[in-house]
């Protein structure tokens, strides 16, 4: 199994996580098959998420995809995010 992570700070956090919760049955046809959302305890909008992929070449796919791209501008995504990839072993 491939993850994708993301780490990124919000605008705010109530207006991107409902552009999160409605992006999720778009975000399963493009290959995730699990998915979970963390909060930094110390800045409420920073934000972590993970996305697990059956290859790393989907993970990467999903990654580079305008459509993520857009869904994370338009949910209020300030500034780029770290994104890393790792296989489960």
């Amino acid at each position: 199994m491939a993850t994708l992570f993301a780490r990124h700070t919000v605008k705010d956090f109530g207006q991107w996580k409902a552009a999160d919760d409605a992006f999720d049955a778009e975000r399963r046809t493009m290959g995730v098959t699990g998915h979970g959302v963390y909060r930094s305890d110390d800045n409420p909008n920073e934000v972590t998420v993970y996305h697990h992929f059956s290859s790393i070449e989907e993970a990467k796919a999903f990654g580079d995809s305008s459509k993520l791209k857009e869904v994370m501008e338009s949910a209020g995504v300030d500034g780029p995010p770290d994104i890393w990839f790792a296989n489960q072993v």
